[in-house]
């Protein structure tokens, strides 16, 4: 049967300090996509002084992306079973330490060489067995030194990063009514451009100043920052003394949830966990692109470098900040007029994934700013269908079970990634076009709505057998 609309409860004067907590996610989400993607900043930099080809860099990237896939299986489980205090501070510690690692990579390198080039090798020999199927010449690789250590280095960062997502829903599945995930996950969400739109302005500043290895220790050292305030502010909303009653019981007032625990093995089986994953695998990897390749993308196109390209990426960031709350708003909207969930998710998603097909105009045009525009609503508009995507997975499944699935799916989405970074090195290596990755792009979120409705049509609660 059709889920039911949510009624649109007005919070009255029930207060905010909710939004407190939403605060600290988006601060979180910021410090993460700024760890993440100095490396993208610095790659023309780093390329050039260390003598990397694309496929040197696609390692590295896929590195990181091979830990965050192996942290997302493990990580949403560690959240359901310590909770969000704990896990997250335990996830902020360790990628801050290995996003200032960064900073002494060729050293790691020379330790970790004996190590990681039999892994590379094997994973090399796999990609060739599968292409001598299909006819494709042999990849040969000779990884070098700083190579190695920036992949020692990402896949560090990469299992830290993973604990983010996680727990930030689990944590707005805790601290929030349905009706207000959608928006809640957008701001938080929005959190990622905004550090994704503060790197290319700060780090060349710091690059200029002091040097590259320094861009790293700063930018590193923020979380510890954020970990002082969240120690401080956050708890549980039934726990928080800051919290007042009628807050605590708008918070709770959807219907109650079964509070057992939830084992994996039940989760597989459903066809909600395929649909959140699938959907992941999808889409997760275009952003991937947009945040390691766009400088490559803007000194390729346009001849821009380390000291140009800051204010073109952060006009794409800053559109993409409206679609990441726009995403979360216009499903919200659309619950409160009395469309039902399944509808009002689905809607916006495809609004989202329509807003992406133009992205392939800007691989061929020969203006900067038309490029920059058509790219900043192709991530806008994932970051809309990022804040829906997630929210789905709280629609479909119980509080306990939401940091698991997440997990999974975000897993998938690594594994995406994964998937994606030696592809686009292979394709800029022998095309030097952009043309086939931008192509890619405008047809995955299509592609991944389709599955998502053939799999959940009606967003239906998945029947979750119970650990006893």
């Amino acid at each position: 049967m059709e889920q039911v609309s949510e009624q649109p409860a007005t919070p009255g004067k029930v207060g905010n300090f909710r939004w407190v907590i939403c605060t600290l996610l988006f601060f979180a989400a910021t410090i993460n996509y700024i760890d993440r993607q100095v490396i993208g900043i610095l790659k023309p930099t780093l390329a050039e002084e260390f003598g990397w080809t694309e496929l040197d860099y696609s390692w590295i990237v896929f590195a990181f992306q091979t830990a965050y896939a192996i942290g997302l299986l493990f990580v949403g489980k560690l959240m359901d079973r310590i909770g969000t205090k704990k896990g997250f501070a335990l996830a902020i510690v360790v990628w801050s330490i290995a996003a200032i690692g960064h900073a002494w990579a060729v050293g790691i390198g020379e330790i970790s060489s004996p190590i990681v080039a039999p892994i590379v090798a094997a994973v090399v020999a796999g990609i060739n067995a599968v292409g001598s199927m299909f006819g494709a010449a042999p990849w040969t690789f000779t990884l070098s030194v700083s190579v190695v250590g920036f992949m020692v280095a990402r896949f560090a960062l990469g299992l830290g990063e993973a604990g983010n997502f996680p727990a930030s829903i689990k944590t707005v599945a805790e601290w929030f009514p349905k009706k207000e995930r959608a928006l809640a996950t957008g701001i938080f969400n929005a959190g990622t451009n905004v550090g994704a739109l503060a790197t290319p302005l700060l780090v060349p500043l710091i690059v200029i100043a002091w040097g590259w290895y320094e861009a790293f220790i700063f930018t590193g050292i923020i979380g510890f920052i954020w970990l002082a305030f969240w120690l401080l502010i956050y708890k549980r909303p039934e726990e928080h003394k800051s919290l007042a009653a009628a807050e605590l019981e708008y918070i709770q007032s959807d219907p109650p949830e079964p509070t057992q625990k939830v084992a994996w093995r039940r989760l597989f089986p459903h066809r909600q966990t395929w649909a959140f994953g699938l959907g992941k695998l999808l889409t997760d990897p275009i952003w991937w692109v947009y945040l390691f390749w766009l400088p490559d993308f803007l000194k390729k196109q346009h001849g821009l470098d380390l000291k140009t390209f800051g204010i073109p990426l952060a006009v794409i960031y800053i559109i993409a900040d409206v679609g990441s709350i726009g995403g979360g708003y216009i499903s919200g909207a659309l619950i409160k007029r009395g469309w039902t969930i399944n509808r009002s998710r689905k809607t916006a998603m495809l609004i989202c994934a329509l807003a992406v097909v133009p992205i392939v105009f800007a691989s061929i045009t020969s203006h900067l700013w038309v490029a920059v525009i058509l790219i900043g609503i192709a991530a806008a508009a994932h970051q809309g269908w990022s804040a829906n995507i997630f929210t789905i997975s709280s629609d479909m499944f119980p509080k306990q079970a939401v940091g698991s699935v997440v997990g999974i799916g975000g897993m998938m989405g690594a594994v995406g990634g994964m998937i994606i970074s030696p592809l686009v090195g292979y394709i800029l290596d022998r095309t030097g076009s952009y043309v086939p990755i931008f192509i890619i792009a405008a047809s995955a979120y299509l592609v991944a709505l389709f599955i998502i409705h053939l799999l959940a049509p009606r967003l239906e609660p998945a029947n979750i057998s119970y650990d006893q």
